[in-house]
């Protein structure tokens, strides 16, 4: 029996089962069209290209042992037929030719490639996307606490343990050679071709991210990375609002008032997971709820549906929303100048939103914003920032709007629009945000942007900082060193400093002590 096997069942290796449990045997034909695009692929630094070169050996491998003979047939298609291939369908019509040709059946895992073929009357063997069954060999490094696996070439595999709030680090005696972490690369490729719930995100020269189940997976190689890396994250617990502290007033601002909404944190704080659980939440309030993520990695619900970015675009990821119209919709790992821009866009539609951003303080994920949207509408788009950290809800602000004089000024004649950040359950500001020239300034209230200043014995700084901000025109920031305070503050106020507020800043040092200053 002849068959010809298609570059799907070569790249997921698929067609190695088939030979090894006896289902295909004799004369086994490969056409010049399928090395070519593997090929290509490999060339880019697709891990597909590589994954696709180890099966073609594993079956020259089986030839050599006798249990197939194979064959390669067919003319190499010209450049422009390989770069015009994924959108006209050239190569596959070329593997359908040879399989005409030869009288042979055809192997395929690509249902256009299957359907095209019964059209002219081949006969195919389609090898349906299915579950996979058996573990794949990184996951044996998982257990109920790994939340992250880290293998790079040459070095010992990294455990992450635990949790947002307490994460322990887990470094394993054995060297992780180049041959056996590609094999794990060429397995994870193999394993996304044959399971219908796993997918690609990111495939690109040198760089390959793709979602698994719970499991996101990145591989990277040179050029992109100094030598072959394999990162796989899991979340490890799913949580609802009820193990979150949230007062009542939190609560019902997110019930009647918050549409607006940013969720902040470090990496590993556990935003995504309080976003899952808000997203979940609200599901079952009875509101219509989406997500927009790249990767799909928020473990909701299955009635929540998970878009990615439309043809690599979430522009129009956006307009396909519009139409769906959903009440909430959950924007995961917002981080371009682009993705802040279609937040916008969306919240001024009507439709609420909760966006996902990286940042250390509450106030870095307003910083965001500024530069890529106009400064009064910020206030209009977002209403509530709630800072993770350590799994637990750490920081609540509230954006408000008005024109007054800014904190520091007092000629009447300076007012403007002010963005007031206050802390949402006290109520007191803690910065504001204006336009003074050219700039815009995100002025802390108080030190560090706690309300009230620090405390106890370290109210003294709290103190300074509020003087010097009556004092100064742009941003600074003020350190505690032994022996005084380090001020770091812009060129144009370190000169007003010195000359037209040098009274001023000899009192501030009289009564608090020394003050040195440098540059911001």
């Amino acid at each position: 029996m002849r068959h010809v096997c298609d570059t799907s069942v070569i790249i997921d290796g698929r067609i190695i089962d088939l030979i090894e449990k006896g289902e295909v045997k004799g004369e086994l034909f490969l056409h010049e069209a399928t090395i070519a695009e593997i090929e290509g692929q490999a060339n880019r630094k697709k891990e597909t290209g590589y994954a696709g070169f180890a099966v073609m050996r594993k079956l020259r491998e089986m030839e050599k042992s006798g249990k197939i003979s194979l064959q390669i047939k067919g003319e190499r298609p010209a450049p422009e037929e390989l770069h015009e291939a994924r959108r006209t369908g050239q190569l596959d019509f070329l593997i359908r030719k040879l399989a005409k040709e030869l009288g042979a059946v055809l192997i395929t895992g690509d249902t256009v490639q299957h359907e095209a073929a019964g059209v002219e009357g081949l006969k195919t063997v389609y090898l349906r996307a299915r579950e996979e069954k058996g573990k794949l060999s990184f996951e044996h490094y998982f257990d109920a606490q790994t939340m992250s696996l880290h293998l790079k070439e040459g070095c010992r595999p990294v455990l992450k343990k635990g949790g947002p709030a307490r994460v322990e680090r887990v470094e394993l005696g054995e060297i992780i050679s180049e041959e056996r972490i590609r094999k794990m690369g060429e397995e994870i490729v193999e394993a996304a071709g044959r399971n219908q719930s796993y997918y690609f995100e990111i495939d690109r020269m040198g760089a390959s991210v793709l979602q698994m189940a719970d499991y996101r997976i990145v591989i990277a190689k040179p050029p992109f990375s100094d030598g072959f890396e394999i990162t796989i994250v899991r979340p490890i617990k799913k949580n609802t609002l009820k193990d979150y502290e949230i007062s009542e007033k939190l609560m019902r601002r997110m019930d009647e008032q918050a549409e607006g909404i940013i969720v902040c944190g470090p990496p590993g704080s556990g935003k995504s997971t309080f976003a899952a659980a808000l997203a979940e939440y609200y599901h079952g309030k009875g509101y219509v709820v989406k997500t927009m993520e790249s990767p799909r990695d928020m473990r909701v619900i299955q009635e929540i549906t998970q878009y990615t970015a439309l043809e690599g675009d979430f522009d129009y990821t956006k307009d396909i929303l519009l139409l769906v119209r959903p009440d909430y919709t959950f924007y995961d790992e917002m981080r371009k100048s682009k993705d802040f821009n279609i937040y916008t866009d969306m919240r001024l539609t009507g439709i609420g939103l909760v966006g996902v951003v990286h940042g250390r303080k509450a106030i870095d994920a307003i910083q965001r914003f500024i530069g890529k949207v106009d400064l009064g509408v910020i206030p209009q788009v977002v209403d509530t920032v709630i800072m993770i950290d350590g799994g637990q809800i750490t920081q609540v602000y509230e954006l408000t709007h008005s024109v007054k004089v800014p904190a520091g000024m007092r000629e009447a004649d300076l007012a403007r629009p002010v963005i007031e950040v206050k802390d949402f359950e006290s109520g007191e500001p803690e910065y504001e945000i204006y336009k003074f020239g050219e700039e815009t300034v995100v002025l802390p209230l108080a030190e560090g942007g706690q309300r009230g200043g620090r405390r106890g014995g370290e109210r003294r700084g709290g103190s300074l900082e509020r003087a010097l901000s009556r004092l100064m025109q742009h941003e600074f920031r003020l350190e505690k060193v032994e022996g005084g305070f380090v001020l770091y503050a812009k060129p144009n106020d370190i000169t007003y400093i010195f000359k037209q507020g040098r009274k001023k800043f000899r009192k501030l040092e009289g009564r608090y002590g020394q003050i040195e200053v440098r540059e911001l």
